[in-house]
């Protein structure tokens, strides 16, 4: 991590600024498993707030182990009481029943590569590439995830940037040149720099 911080510091002095008043990276892993991955879905297009709420609720009702067999148990109503829509209903089903039928093992995961990764849990019904992106930085721990269509992370650069407009997605890219190997830190800097969420 301080090879990251340090590389960082050295490489954007507008990065730097953020990093000193900041203070030291606390990206906290998650374990690579079916929870985590769960949790990224159900966190999809919310709130922190709110979606914390909705998983708690979805953990009590799923029991005390998060496997895809007990959260198959339970049926569309009750998932629906926790708070999720039809559409998160639908996703974390087929990630369950991925999972499940050993079309997808967090085991393996861990041995491919990022890009291998996220064609891999692209199968799954509504996990697009920030959902995978945030399973490869918080649970696989990859030090080098550029999450460019990420809206925190365009906001923070608009603003310590000082642009008159949303970076693209293409633009964010182009200025993560500079921070690589270390996009992940970087990614975890601008979210703490709006001060709002930055592990899901």
């Amino acid at each position: 991590m301080k090879a990251a911080t340090d590389h960082l510091l050295q490489a954007d002095p507008i990065l730097a600024a953020i990093i000193k008043r900041v203070g030291p990276c606390r990206l906290t892993p998650r374990e690579p498993t079916f929870e985590t991955l769960a949790r990224s879905i159900t966190f999809q297009q919310l709130s922190g707030k709110a979606a914390a709420t909705i998983f708690e609720r979805l953990r009590k009702a799923v029991g005390k182990r998060f496997t895809p067999a007990n959260f198959l148990r339970l049926s569309e109503e009750e998932l629906r009481a926790c708070g999720l829509s039809r559409q998160k209903v639908a996703a974390l089903t087929d990630l369950a029943m991925h999972v499940a039928g050993r079309k997808i093992s967090f085991a393996k995961l861990k041995k491919l590569e990022d890009l291998a990764v996220i064609e891999s849990l692209s199968q799954v019904r509504g996990v697009g590439v920030w959902t995978v992106q945030m399973f490869l930085m918080f649970a696989l721990e990859r030090p080098n995830v550029m999450p460019t269509g990420d809206l925190g992370i365009r906001s923070a650069i608009r603003k310590a940037y000082g642009l008159e407009a949303m970076p693209t997605p293409a633009e964010v890219l182009k200025l993560a040149e500079k921070w690589h190997p270390y996009c992940t830190f970087a990614s975890w800097y601008l979210w703490r720099s709006l001060e709002g969420p930055a592990a899901l």
